[in-house]
């Protein structure tokens, strides 16, 4: 009977033994080379642009940034943050490239921006700036210089913050074209060639069209040399 029970123990730990060397895999070079397809089938195909793994945009926003990416756009979403009392970046976009019809554009001196407006900068360039530049000066464009967007700071010479201390506005201060000619809003408003100065105005009144407030040349001497790109709501064109 002890022999017996002895026989079953033995069995039932050979048995063990066996079904657990199941679940291991060899290490010798196959095994390697089965392991490695297996991770580049399952790997997911990187992204032009991504944010920390501990950011999600909310809903709005991630909306948003779905359709700037399907625009063409090149960017990186940014986390949320409060720098101080009246100035934040939400919802916003670090913007790396514009899609044009069938090239890019680059973007200079840009910081964070919330996506709506990102979204209607990269509309403009293509449809506003882009197919100006080449219809009226017979040259594409290959990048729009800016001033910069985010900002802690108040409207010059108020108590009023700007709206660059929430990242919803750009400065945008010349373009350049493939051709190599820079327009450059401050020299070319007045003193450009016809046809630059015709460009301007054009670039002008297409940004009115997308943006909530449109300030440039014609406002005051403050914008003189760039065009205040802010919002997408209740519309102000000077």
């Amino acid at each position: 009977m002890q022999v017996s029970k002895r026989l079953q123990t033995l069995v039932f730990l050979i048995s063990a033994a066996a079904l657990a060397g199941c679940g291991v895999v060899p290490q010798g070079k196959g095994s390697s080379k089965a392991a490695r397809s297996t991770t580049s089938q399952t790997a997911p195909a990187p992204r032009l642009a991504s944010a920390p793994q501990s950011y999600a945009p909310r809903g709005d926003d991630r909306v948003c940034m779905t359709e700037l990416g399907a625009s063409g756009a090149r960017f990186t979403p940014v986390p949320d943050t409060y720098a101080a009392p009246g100035c934040n970046k939400l919802g916003t976009v670090q913007l790396s490239a514009l899609a044009g019809d069938g090239s890019f554009f680059g973007v200079s001196n840009i910081g964070p921006v919330q996506c709506s407006v990102a979204k209607a900068f990269s509309e403009w360039a293509r449809f506003g700036v882009d197919r100006a530049a080449r219809e009226i000066l017979g040259s594409r464009l290959v990048r729009v210089e800016t001033m910069g967007s985010y900002a802690c700071r108040r409207i010059a010479g108020t108590e009023r913050m700007s709206a660059h201390a929430r990242a919803e506005a750009i400065d945008v201060s010349g373009f350049v074209l493939e051709d190599g000619r820079r327009i450059d809003l401050k020299r070319d408003w007045h003193g450009g060639p016809p046809a630059v100065r015709e460009f301007l105005r054009v670039v002008h009144s297409s940004a009115c069209k997308r943006f909530g407030t449109v300030l440039g040349p014609e406002y005051n001497a403050a914008h003189a040399d760039h065009f205040h790109l802010e919002g997408t709501g209740a519309k102000f064109c000077r």
